[in-house]
This record gives C-alpha cells, structure tokens and sequence, in this order.
C-alpha cells in the first residue's frame, strides 16, 4: 500500500516491553474500549511483533523497493533494529528526553531521526549537543504528541525555530492530525522529512487510526508534495519563458500620450503606458526616457521604440 500511494519509507514502532515498560505499568488494569486485553501488558503482547515478524517485514520492503525501520521505543529494541539493518533510527518523542539512550543510539553511527512532541525548545538545543558530538547525521522533527492533533495545536512555525537554531540539519514534521492540508503546508516551510500515521481503516479498534490515513489520503498527500516540492522551484525572479507569450500579449510599452515633434526633449506629460503595437520600451523606462530627444515626429498614440530616440543606448539604461 504504502509503496503504490508513492511513500518512501514504511515505519513501525518496535518495544521490548519489560525494557520499555516497568512491572507495575504492564500489571495496570486496561479497561479502554481500545483494549486487547486485561492489563497493559496483555494488550501490548498482542500487538507487538516478533523478531522474525520484522525480519519478514524487512525482507518484504526490500523485495518491493521501499525502505523500512522503526521506532526503538526502549534501548534493548534498538540493538535488534541495528541488528537488523535499519536504514535510519527513529527516537519517538518520548525517547527524546531520554539522554542515555540517546547516547547510546547515536553510537550506533546509523542517521536518526528525533522527533519533538512533549519537549521544550531547551530540551532540544540539549538534545543536539548530546547527539552532534557523536553523530552529526540527524534531524530533528516539530511534533505534537495528541491523537488527533487540533490544527491550533500543530505550531508549524517551530519548523521556522528550529531552521534558525539549528541551520546544520535538517527539520521535518510528524503530524497526527487529520486531513492532509497542514502536512502539504509543512514541505511549503521547508520540512525535509515528513511522518504521518497510515491506517487501511479509521473505525478499527485502537486509538491511533482516527489520527492517521487511509491509503486514498496518503497518495493524496504524496502527489500534492511532490507538486510542492517542483513549485518551490528557484529564489531568482526573472522573467520565465513560460511567461513570454503572456508578455507578448498583454505586456504593456511606452507610448506617446499627445503628437511629439522631431527634435523635442521628451517630458513626462508626453508618454503614456499602454499595451503597444510593435513593442517598445517597458512601462519602467518611462522615467529613464524623460529628458531624451527624439529624432522624428511621434504621432499621438505612437509606441515609442529605440529607433525614435537619440543615443537611446547610452542614455536610457534600460
């Protein structure tokens, strides 16, 4: 699924539950309509994958092209992930915080990508002078950990703070909102990495997949980034080919606003803009082609063109 709707990467969260969890959380009665069993742990057994479930999901990646990792939601999950040959690391938001571990998974030397929901702008510059010493190749991802995310919730424009604080790596966004629109707005700003939760349902039990998408919206998303990321296109502005037969069209020229006689030095009062034929000088010559002399009679409504105009090269710039 992800591979035909264009994704890049597919990524699941790995947990080696009694590293991740202490007894009592997995002991805890769980009672939530989103519940696969008695306690925590019961529910979280259910639904965690074995070692060999991954390998056969990596193996499957590979055999249609596309990347797979994880998040190591614990350290233990992480050295299976690196046994595994993950193409990157994922530090889940709730890991971010977590020193040693960060430590320790920037040892590794894979790419990590670190997301930010739950933490401060201090924990982050933290965060990069922890990890950068050891492995300068990450990023950092703007996050907010609520499921569904409010669009008043979603502060794009950390994406912006982090740019400025941290101009050596890259920033991405991991989204759990609804809709596509705020993530398409996120590759506007300039995220270079985007994370969003994918479900083949939104009704299914579990509290996630009202805050991820459905096959049709991620290759919704992915078309609508990839026209994005073509429109950003270049920072120079100029005057496009594609724009040629509009200019040729409807752009405007210099013309005379009354009859000029041959010889007269050219005033303000005398020139108009107008869409002109032939072409002649641009409207923003206008003021460059006062005080110049004409060298023959301009009828009214005449466009005013470089042969009308004495020494037009050296003295009008433009």
């Amino acid at each position: 699924v992800l591979q035909d709707c264009g994704a890049d990467c597919a990524k699941f969260q790995k947990s080696e539950l009694e590293y991740k969890f202490n007894k009592k959380a997995l002991e805890r009665p769980y009672t939530s309509k989103h519940s696969w069993g008695k306690t925590y742990g019961e529910h979280k057994r259910h639904l965690e994958f074995s070692h060999d479930q991954y390998r056969e999901l990596k193996k499957y990646a590979e055999e249609i092209g596309i990347f797979f990792t994880a998040s190591g939601m614990d350290e233990m999950a992480v050295e299976f992930l690196h046994e595994l040959d993950v193409p990157f690391f994922k530090v889940g938001s709730g890991d971010t915080n977590n020193f040693p571990y960060l430590e320790k998974t920037a040892k590794k030397g894979r790419p990590m990508v670190i997301s930010s929901g739950m933490q401060s702008m201090n924990t982050m510059h933290q965060v990069y002078q922890i990890v950068k010493p050891i492995n300068p190749n990450f990023c950092f991802l703007q996050c907010t950990s609520a499921y569904p995310l409010q669009p008043e919730d979603v502060n794009l424009r950390v994406i912006s703070a982090y740019q400025s604080a941290f101009p050596d790596i890259p920033i991405g966004y991991s989204g759990h909102e609804t809709g596509i629109a705020i993530s398409v707005a996120a590759v506007a700003m300039g995220a270079k990495v985007l994370e969003r939760h994918v479900t083949l349902d939104k009704t299914w039990k579990g509290s996630d997949h009202q805050a991820s998408l459905e096959p049709n919206e991620l290759a919704e998303l992915v078309k609508a980034i990839r026209t994005v990321e073509k429109a950003m296109g270049s920072p120079i502005k100029q005057l496009l080919p594609c724009e040629m037969a509009c200019n040729e069209k409807l752009g405007k020229s210099v013309v005379a606003k009354v009859a000029i006689p041959d010889g007269a030095v050219l005033t303000l009062d005398m020139l108009t803009v107008k869409v002109g034929e032939p072409k002649g000088f641009p409207p923003e010559c206008i003021f460059d082609l006062v005080g110049q002399k004409v060298k023959r009679n301009i009828e009214e409504d005449e466009t005013i063109t470089e042969q009308v105009v004495e020494n037009h090269v050296k003295k009008v710039k433009c």
